[in-house]
């Protein structure tokens, strides 16, 4: 990944990449290709020297039905936007302004492990299940369903489990603009309905 300086994450940035609920796309490397899927990941960063991001798959998907050449790669992406020059005070002083595109992004690398292990998957879904559902008025619960259900379920898919060697991250959320053009980006992102991507230029700010 190209990282300026100026762009490049800190240690918290990509915390807060790793650990924010979401999904990821997991690119490997196959007999038949280049194969990527979206999967919903659990950060653990107690597995491995590194930590780990743990998710699962249909049984079906052929990504997952032998292990990948070399190394694999998630994806993970924070919030992104369009970015318009007419948000720039500066635009009216000069009219040196184009538009560009405010990201956050982390590409992790690691050795893909396959678990097809019915006490390893019940455990992760569990995990998932609870960080999704946590902070809801009455959150569903794995064990709401009847046993023999969800070991069907379990069935159906395969643990994915990304050791962690390496991670590129880069924040460009306009790092490079003046505070006034950095504070007409925030007030254009919110008046847009777009939350998340103020609230990050606000936090590399400061």
């Amino acid at each position: 990944m190209y990282i300026p300086a100026h762009f490049a994450a800190d240690a918290d940035a990509v915390r807060h990449l790793l650990t924010s609920p979401g999904a990821a796309n997991l690119v490997t490397m196959t007999d038949q290709g280049l194969l990527a899927t979206l999967l919903p990941f659990v950060y653990e960063p107690t597995v491995g020297e590194r930590g780990a991001l743990h998710a699962h798959a249909a049984r079906n998907n052929p990504q997952f039905s032998a292990l990948p050449h070399g190394e694999a790669l998630a994806i993970i992406e924070g919030p992104d936007a369009y970015i318009s020059p007419s948000w720039y005070p500066s635009k009216a002083q000069h009219g040196r302004v184009v538009p560009t595109w405010n990201y956050s992004t982390a590409h992790v690398y690691g050795e893909l492990i396959i678990h097809d292990d019915a006490d390893w998957l019940g455990r992760h879904v569990r995990r998932l299940t609870g960080l999704h559902e946590g902070g809801r008025e009455q959150p569903w619960a794995v064990d709401d369903a009847p046993e023999r259900f969800i070991a069907g379920q379990l069935r159906a898919i395969v643990g994915v489990e990304l050791l962690i060697t390496r991670i590129e991250a880069k924040e460009k959320l306009s790092q490079n603009r003046s505070a006034a053009d950095a504070a007409g980006v925030v007030q254009g992102l919110r008046a847009s309905g777009q939350e998340a991507s103020a609230a990050a230029v606000e936090r590399v700010r400061g």
